[in-house]
């Protein structure tokens, strides 16, 4: 099946024209000439590559002091809802209100399980805790339809039986289809459509910028990928989306939207990662092209002389921001003005000179598009920039059936949840 859609997208690819877009500003300069890296796709503006690159600067996991938490804005409280994880990064709340963790990572230590918490006397705290299912290679995104619950594994898609309440997943269970395996970028997000009948899987490069040329031979890598709840008729929603992670559906209008981390190595603000939503058989430009029109100056091979036409992403959350998580807020708890907007955790910088991101941030909406700029609405990750030192990294996303947000946090080892104290008819 993959052999023949590469087949198919070659033939397409070969027949559409890169689109030459045009922009109302010179490349490097705004109104007042300068940078512009985070802001709505028509807005943005970004350097040229530096020379030499731009110097990481990596973080260096500390754990949380006793007693403290992230830090919350005003008129919502912080607490500790899971402890002693290893490497969680991805949640799903169950429709009965039990939670699920996957503990794993690319770590040679990393346990690759997911974790069933329970909140059986509603004080906030987990109290019921259990190993809900193990044996995958990496598991990540997790979606129940009805009594089938499926997981995306790095290499494989999977279905199993599910009844409500029930703590542990014992079922074989059944792969219902074969993912991309390797390389950089190990997980595999999962959302269902509105109305279930699609599932979209969001599949990384397997490298940074692709100077290997792997891509040439992974069509169905740098995307995210459209495919039936049988596993059948998988195939590229949209492509050119270096690591695509969270992704969910907009409530209103109904349309995907994913965030993604691009490329390093080009300039502390560019390429700005983006949030943008998806458009059917939309290429966005990796590896040839980022935020558009900006060319990868640094493959050492020609270009293809023709390309489906580039996109431009909807909108920029700034250079080696690093999100990971997003959702849309649905619950009821959060004050208006946090009502329908998304929520986006940003991991933090690897690849920039000076630290950007290690919270989380809220983005309104409006008309089914963003409006305004983020938010940050849960800081304090950072322990000391000038040592390089976090206490934690914000990754997984998941509102609670009480409308709290929780906030997986790989590097701390916890998960936190993030109640509201003002009413929510509150502006």
């Amino acid at each position: 099946m993959a052999l023949r859609f590469g087949i198919f997208i070659g033939l397409v690819a070969a027949s559409i024209l890169i689109a030459q877009q045009t922009f109302s500003q010179p490349r490097g300069k705004d109104d007042k000439g300068g940078i512009v890296e985070t802001g709505l796709g028509k807005d943005v503006v970004l350097p040229e590559p530096s020379n030499p690159p731009p110097k990481g600067k990596p973080p260096k996991p500390i754990g949380w002091p006793a007693g403290r938490t992230p830090t919350a804005l005003p008129g919502f409280r912080v607490t500790l809802f899971a402890d002693n994880l290893q490497f969680p990064r991805w949640l799903y709340v169950l429709p009965n209100g039990d939670v699920l963790v996957t503990e794993a990572g690319a770590a040679a230590n990393a346990p690759q399980r997911i974790t069933l918490f329970r909140d059986v006397d509603d004080q906030g705290n987990a109290k019921v805790r259990e190993v809900f299912l193990s044996g995958l290679k990496r598991p990540h995104g997790m979606v129940l339809l009805g009594n089938r619950f499926y997981i995306a594994a790095t290499d494989r898609l999977m279905e199993y039986p599910y009844q409500t309440g029930q703590d542990q997943i014992t079922a074989p269970g059944e792969k219902i289809a074969d993912l991309p395996d390797g390389g950089l970028h190990t997980s595999r997000t999962l959302v269902a459509n509105a109305n279930g009948t699609k599932l979209y899987l969001g599949v990384g490069s397997s490298s940074d910028y692709d100077d290997t040329g792997a891509s040439l031979h992974e069509p169905n890598r740098a995307a995210v990928l459209e495919v039936g709840t049988d596993g059948k008729g998988m195939r590229v929603f949209a492509s050119g989306l270096r690591n695509p992670v969270g992704i969910d559906i907009e409530p209103k209008t109904k349309a995907v939207w994913v965030v993604v981390n691009e490329r390093g190595g080009v300039s502390d603000q560019s390429p700005p990662d983006l949030f943008t939503s998806l458009h059917d058989g939309a290429f966005y430009g990796w590896p040839y092209y980022y935020w558009g029109h900006y060319k990868e100056t640094r493959l050492k091979r020609d270009f293809p002389s023709e390309l489906p036409k580039v996109t431009l992403p909807d909108y920029a959350l700034g250079g080696h921001m690093a999100p990971l998580g997003m959702t849309f807020y649905r619950g009821k708890s959060f004050p208006k003005q946090y009502q329908g907007g998304a929520f986006i955790s940003e991991h933090g910088s690897n690849g920039r000179s000076t630290f950007v991101g290690y919270r989380v941030v809220y983005l309104p909406f409006g008309g089914g598009k963003p409006k305004g700029i983020p938010q940050e609405f849960l800081s304090g990750f950072i322990a000391n920039e000038e040592t390089a030192e976090v206490y934690g990294r914000p990754v997984g996303l998941a509102v609670m059936l009480d409308g709290s947000l929780l906030v997986a946090d790989d590097a701390g080892g916890k998960v936190w949840k993030v109640s509201a104290t003002t009413a929510a008819s509150s502006k």
